[in-house]
């Protein structure tokens, strides 16, 4: 029987190509490379509507490199607790504190109007996460920040290619972040990014992004503050360039994907079908999950659990309850989804489903 993977990355002979031309040229790193890191950067930027945008290594990467332009130093970033953990990991490199917010139970993004009655006079920013590729609502959040003297910073791990109100993400808040592990919509060995839409110097996140270096010549330089290895490499962006050309395309397929979950899967707790939803991953909600993950698993279908909360992890505990992040949490399947899905997977996926709920 063919197992079924949760994610995979879709891989053509575009993206092996580039990425055997640069492995070929012997120049890797994006210091010495062959001009495939900038050539992303400005692509990048084109696609989402940012004013600017800086490559590096992961998504944490760019979550750490975001806050580091904050001064969030004793002070507090509004999260939700249903995320990845280097969501609040990247306030706490920054020497902030997360102070977690209840989700909507439909797009399972923060709550703005939880948001509201967070904020004290030690917020420094809100950090929204576009859950599964569904948009937070940036409308409200936007107001929230603008309010109160706030930056937003997004978490767009899940969102290369989503859209609130017709709008790429990318182009709302003041640095967006994403992701491009292997499993996201935008697949590379390594990678992630900041968009950024505020005045801040490119030239300096381009120092904090290699050690602190600036004002190199002939092979000179000077370091004037702290700064940390986060820059990605040649063959990445080459594959990444790839990707982006081809983003479009395969996030239409996860949508006719969660589409047909959607219709067919018998259960009102899922995931929604709504526009600007880049679906990088769809979600339900069951009773007895142990159970029910064992018995697709039986079958040949791999699912996973995204996420346990972050608040109930014991480096975060706290009495604080937020009642949906955790009913939600104790509940939700992660389904397959990924681009190279047949109609025949997606068929075998939920018959299973619906003979186990």
């Amino acid at each position: 029987m063919k197992k079924i993977n949760l994610f995979e990355p879709h891989v053509g002979a575009e993206e092996v190509k580039a990425a055997t031309g640069v492995v070929k040229s012997k120049f890797w790193a994006s210091g010495a490379g062959v001009g495939n890191v900038k050539k992303f950067e400005e692509h990048l930027s084109k696609y989402t509507g940012a004013r600017s945008c800086v490559a590096v290594n992961s998504g944490t990467a760019a979550l750490h490199l975001a806050l580091s332009t904050i001064d969030v130093r004793n002070k507090e970033v509004i999260v939700p607790s249903m995320s990845f953990v280097s969501t609040a990991h990247a306030v706490v490199y920054n020497g902030g504190r997360p102070v977690f917010v209840d989700i909507e139970p439909d797009s399972l993004c923060m709550d703005p109007q939880l948001v509201e009655k967070k904020i004290t006079k030690k917020t420094a920013a809100i950090l929204p996460v576009h859950f599964g590729g569904m948009a937070a609502d940036l409308k409200a959040l936007q107001k929230i920040s603008k309010d109160h003297g706030l930056s937003l910073v997004e978490d767009a791990a899940h969102a290369c290619g989503s859209k609130f109100n017709g709008r790429n993400i990318g182009s709302h808040g003041d640095f967006v972040c994403f992701s491009f592990h292997p499993v996201k919509n935008l697949s590379m060995p390594t990678g992630g990014a900041v968009c950024v839409n505020t005045k801040f110097s490119i030239e300096k996140l381009h120092s904090k992004r290699w050690c602190g270096i600036t004002d190199r010549k002939n092979g000179m330089y000077d370091v004037k503050e702290l700064g940390w290895n986060f820059y990605m490499n040649e063959i990445s962006a080459s594959i990444g360039i790839v990707q982006l050309k081809k983003l479009e395309k395969l996030n239409q397929k996860r949508k006719k994907i969660a589409t047909q979950y959607s219709k067919k899967i018998n259960t009102e707790a899922k995931m929604p079908i709504k526009d600007g939803c880049s679906y990088h991953l769809y979600w339900i909600l069951v009773k007895n999950r142990d159970k029910f993950r064992k018995k697709l698993l039986d079958e040949g279908i791999e699912t996973g659990v995204h996420y346990t909360p972050i608040h109930k992890m014991s480096m975060y505990k706290q009495k604080e309850r937020l009642p949906v992040t955790e009913d939600i949490g104790a509940s939700i399947v992660t389904l397959p989804m990924h681009p190279n899905l047949s109609d025949r997977d997606i068929e075998r996926v939920i018959q299973s489903v619906n003979s186990h709920m």
